[in-house]
């Protein structure tokens, strides 16, 4: 056939640059403008859309607090007075909570996939909904949008902040504070400052994050360690972490890993993978040992598909079937690449090696011998609403 390139202009069902509606942005200010207890959910578009000071700029003028998606969790610092957490299955309590009190929800860039809503027939139903999306397809897929705001969010944003009153919900945010303290007391404590027994995947991740500044970038596999990762690595820049979200992608972390060493040499990349999801991609050592790609690996061995074992051990009588796992010596693996690497078994020394595996100027595995049966808490159960988080197992 003859071939004659064109520019392609047209894709059908599909407009890359949507023109915003304004009557809908003005609908949506009206809305945020009466709002008493408004609370927005930060999605991945916000990073993509590269909106993260424009997102800033509307919650910081109208004092709304937020609640971030796993890929959307860099979009803001997480120190900041307005971010509140994590939203899903394994987020933190007070944003699942608040999304079934909050009288106005605004999600920017985000899906409202399974893992956010839970139980659809009891999600924010006492909620007026404003979802701002670059793809019309999302809008009403899975929530019933009262406003809809289609267009690139750093766009939209901007336009709604004009329309937006300053206000200060002083009350609305204070009242996360409780949820923030039960969850402490009752599961974060015991993660990460844990006084007797083996180490704790949560431990690590969060001395790994304490040790970089919080200021790397965070690459997770899938599993128990990228939840667990998700919750306890903090992060004060955007575009902070990389993660395959809900695709269930064992084996992901490490080649991800890799590439992000090839963006952003500027920056330190870790990367904690479990001992299941390391064994999918192991391969990759071969590529690290070729180009030296300085990936600071963290591997979270409980010598079990741990997040099956979770499900197996909660809701299916401890039945545990095909997901404990006989490991290989994981360190003379790595020394086989030319890998360096350090096993650590004892909480005395774990500051010790991950300070090692920093200082060290190339690729480095740190073997992180954790708890065999620990659990990622809190947790919304399967059919569950957002407000029902199990806090204990």
């Amino acid at each position: 056939m003859e071939y004659e390139p064109i520019k392609l202009d047209f894709i059908r069902a599909y407009d890359p640059d949507p023109t915003p509606d304004e009557n809908n942005i003005q609908k949506a200010a009206r809305l945020i403008n009466q709002a008493q207890k408004p609370f927005l959910l930060v999605g991945q578009g916000v990073e993509l859309g590269h909106a993260n000071e424009e997102l800033r700029a509307l919650i910081e003028k109208a004092d709304i607090p937020c609640g971030c998606t796993l890929l959307g969790l860099s979009a803001l610092p997480s120190n900041h007075p307005l971010n509140k957490g994590m939203l899903g299955m394994h987020g933190n309590l007070g944003p699942n909570v608040k999304t079934n009190e909050c009288d106005v929800l605004i999600a920017v860039g985000m899906r409202f996939d399974d893992r956010v809503t839970g139980r659809l027939d009891t999600y924010a139903k006492q909620a007026k909904i404003i979802h701002l999306d670059i793809d019309e397809s999302e809008i009403g897929k899975n929530v019933k949008v009262d406003v809809p705001i289609i267009g690139d969010c750093k766009q939209t944003l901007p336009m709604l902040t004009e329309l937006v009153n300053s206000a200060s919900h002083t009350a609305w945010n204070e009242s996360f504070v409780p949820y923030e303290k039960k969850e402490f007391e009752t599961v974060i404590q015991k993660e990460i400052f844990p006084k007797e027994g083996p180490l704790n995947m949560g431990e690590v991740v969060h001395a790994v994050s304490e040790a970089v500044n919080h200021d790397a970038i965070l690459v997770t596999d899938v599993g128990q360690n990228q939840m667990m990762s998700a919750r306890y690595f903090k992060y004060s820049q955007k575009r902070s972490i990389i993660t395959s979200g809900g695709l269930g992608t064992m084996g992901y972390g490490l080649p991800a890993a890799i590439g992000c060493t090839f963006a952003r040499p500027d920056r330190t990349v870790c990367v904690f993978m479990g001992d299941g999801g390391l064994q999918m991609n192991i391969q990759e050592f071969g590529t690290i040992m070729e180009q030296r790609s300085p990936v600071k690996m963290i591997l979270l061995d409980n010598h079990f598909l741990g997040n099956v074992r979770q499900w197996q051990a909660m809701f299916f009588g401890s039945r545990y079937s095909f997901t404990p796992l006989v490991n290989p010596d994981f360190v003379q693996i790595a020394d086989a690449y030319g890998i360096s690497a350090r096993q650590v078994v004892n909480r005395e020394e774990l500051k010790d090696a991950i300070d090692e595996m920093l200082a060290f100027k190339g690729p480095f595995l740190l073997h992180a011998c954790v708890r065999e049966e620990g659990n990622v808490l809190p947790m919304t159960p399967p059919g569950g609403s957002v407000n029902e988080m199990l806090l204990e197992c």
